[in-house]
């Protein structure tokens, strides 16, 4: 073959191998992310893991990739990798087994992070270490003049996967169907990666090469201020993309779309900056990125009720441009192709550290959701310093050491400041940071009485309230009134003899007070910081007339595995902040609830909330059994202590529904009922 032919097919035989690698590498992200989400309370956290995981092993395949190019010839290195890539093969399929969901002790950070390392782990290590090795070998035998241009490629091909998933492959496929292919189109790219090193191997071997990364190596030293701004230009990022993507989905919902789309924000400015400098602009970006960053600041500070397309697009436009400034400053300080793995390690390292300190660090650290405030700190910081670069008397006469202790005071300043206001302004009691996200306890006045009452907060949405007066404290409020649909389950429902009472969601355990002489109330709360505060600084539950049993764990994983518990009313109020609780809302979830409930028994649901209309995804659940439905609305002035609030109550018999609430309403969708599945949901047909 003709040797500009051989070259130009070797070099489109890499390019295809890198781009489906990248598409690989992203996509089994959300597929192994929301096939895991209900196995641990929907919480955002799980995402947040999972990108820690990614990100780690990112990291070891980019340091695999250097070694290899560092120390070994091109041989040895095909022969290595080809032996690993078939050994990765043993490890198919990646869909995890139901023997993997956690019991109910277990901490659901190092489950999550062993149940990837054990089933994704190798390929995905593999995966990530490809393009930059291939990158490698091009640049060595000359196939490329510029290997760092297929880093845009790789990509590219990244934010295909990203943006195919919500609107393609999630719709179309189900979870276990996404896990199988993904499977088999891992068997395809160990094929391509196979045939790229084979070709290569023998266009090496016919020129009689020997290459090693020694021959290569340029033979001066770097300096480590520059490897440290090379880290801290990618680490930054990488906290800016997890912090925005753990608010976005606290506020709204945890679902593939609100991960996928920061994170393509994040590719798209890898492949604009790597790609050429002419998407590059400086000054605009951080004019851009700083007002973006400063108005939301200022609207999450004046706790205003942001409208959830305005909150979004903040949020994102920040995002994107505080990523094209990092970024883009990184391209301009790459090093020469010789040094291309090197350079890739450092850049990875710097991301698998900024998810370290969101996943891990964070919350030991914090006990609220700093990072985002840190980071948009960190970001000014560095807008500043490179907005000032063009300054003579900065950039020449002010020392590193001056610099660097000015951001680390700041820093300092930054956290102590978020600490006081935290915990002082809202005057908060206690304050408490886990997986599941921040729970405080905050005093307060009644806005119409100005009686005394507490708190229970979680984010931002009160989770139950009890006045402090003796005489008034028995009296249900919030969402759980007389007059709410939760009350007049419980107090309608067969009233006149002992009952059974299941509820998912403890909260300050405002519904005890309901609760007769020989009822029996089943609490399932996942947070064990909930019902410590619940036990701590509230009194329902000791003062319930009712037995209390609080079950520790997953609710839905819980009622799997137990017998029938035969719940004369079964309340459904489990929300984390204002997202939605996909995995409880599901036909398989509803399966459970019916095998749960007496025959006459009434299923409860709350589902107030900000941005989204859950009535015809309830409307769906009732289909099956052809639940009779109504639907419970009490303004927040009916009660002195009411909040508003939306309950759907469901029974098999409609007469139970009419006695109950008066009359039954039925619910009529905006359009037709919706069934959401553990395999299929989209939380779009829910907006508002």
């Amino acid at each position: 073959m003709n040797s500009i032919y051989l070259k130009r097919f070797t070099f489109f035989l890499f390019a295809t191998t890198i781009f489906v690698s990248a598409f690989l590498l992203f996509q089994v992200q959300p597929i192994m992310a929301k096939y895991i989400l209900p196995w641990f309370g929907g919480s955002p956290s799980v995402w947040t893991t999972c990108m820690l995981v990614f990100q780690v092993l990112l990291f070891g395949g980019y340091a695999y990739a250097y070694v290899l190019n560092r120390f070994m010839q091109l041989a040895h290195q095909f022969t290595l990798h080809a032996m690993l890539l078939l050994m990765a093969l043993c490890t198919l399929p990646i869909t995890p087994t139901p023997d993997w969901k956690p019991m109910g002790a277990e901490s659901p950070t190092w489950m999550i992070m062993l149940l990837l390392v054990c089933k994704v782990g190798a390929p995905y290590f593999l995966l990530s270490s490809t393009g930059p090795l291939l990158q490698s070998w091009l640049s060595q035998s000359k196939a490329c003049e510029h290997p760092y241009r297929l880093y845009s490629l790789s990509n590219l091909g990244s934010m295909l996967a990203l943006l195919t998933f919500p609107f393609v492959i999630e719709p179309m496929l189900s979870s276990t169907q996404q896990s199988t292919l993904w499977s088999l189109a891992f068997v395809v790219y160990v094929g391509l990666c196979l045939t790229s090193a084979t070709v290569l191997y023998r266009s090496v071997a016919t020129k009689r090469l020997s290459y090693t990364a020694a021959d290569a190596v340029v033979r001066e030293r770097l300096p480590w201020a520059t490897v440290g701004t090379w880290f801290t230009l990618s680490m930054l990022p990488s906290v800016m993309l997890l912090a925005t993507t753990n608010q976005v989905c606290l506020d709204t919902g945890v679902i593939p779309f609100f991960w996928v789309i920061p994170l393509a924000l994040y590719l798209l400015s890898f492949i604009l900056t790597f790609d050429s400098d002419r998407w590059y602009s400086r000054r605009p970006l951080i004019m851009l990125a700083t007002v973006s960053f400063l108005v939301l600041y200022s609207l999450k500070l004046l706790e205003y009720k942001t409208p959830l397309i305005v909150e979004l697009v903040l949020s994102l436009l920040g995002l994107f441009c505080a990523c094209m400034v990092c970024h883009g400053e990184l391209v301009g300080l790459k090093p020469h192709a010789s040094r291309l793995t090197f350079f890739y390690m450092t850049m990875s390292a710097g991301g698998a550290c900024g998810g370290i300190f969101v996943g891990l660090i964070a919350p030991l650290l914090f006990n609220g959701y700093f990072e985002w405030q840190l980071g948009l700190y960190a970001c000014i910081l560095v807008f500043f310093e490179t907005y000032l670069q063009s300054s003579s008397v900065w950039s020449k006469r002010v020392p590193s050491w001056a610099k660097a202790a000015f951001a680390i005071g700041l820093l300092i300043v930054a956290v102590a400041w978020l600490s006081f206001w935290n915990s002082h302004s809202n005057k908060q009691l206690t304050v408490k940071r886990n997986f599941y996200g921040v729970l405080s306890v905050a005093a307060g006045r009644d806005e119409k009485t100005g009686e005394p009452m507490r708190n229970l907060v979680h984010g931002r949405i009160v989770h139950g309230s009890q006045f402090q007066n003796v005489r008034l404290e028995q009296q249900p409020t919030t969402y759980y009134t007389q007059s709410s649909g939760a009350g007049l389950a419980l107090l309608n429902h067969e009233s006149s003899r002992s009952r059974h009472i299941g509820v998912v969601g403890l909260g300050a355990g405002t519904l005890a007070t309901y609760g007769a002489p020989g009822d029996r109330y089943r609490f399932y709360e996942i947070n064990p910081d909930v019902i410590e505060m619940a036990n701590d600084y509230f009194t329902f539950l000791k003062s319930s007339r009712a037995e209390i049993d609080i079950v520790l764990g997953d609710a839905r994983l819980t009622l799997e595995r137990e017998p029938s518990q035969a719940f004369d009313v079964l309340v459904l109020d489990a929300f984390s902040g204002d997202a939605i609780p996909i995995h409880l809302l599901t036909r398989e979830a509803m399966g459970i609830y019916v095998r749960h409930l007496k025959r006459d028994g009434v299923l409860a649901i709350h589902i107030s909330n900000l941005y989204f209309d859950l009535r015809s995804i309830v409307a769906g659940l009732a289909l099956d059994d052809s639940f009779a439905t109504g639907v419970v609305k009490n303004a927040d002035d009916s009660n002195s202590a009411a909040l508003e609030s939306t309950w759907v109550l469901l029974s098999r018999h409609r007469e139970t529904i009419q006695t109950a609430i008066g009359q039954t309403q039925e619910i009529f969708p905006a359009g037709k009922p919706v069934q959401w599945t553990d395999d299929r949901s989209n939380l779009f047909e829910a907006l508002r």
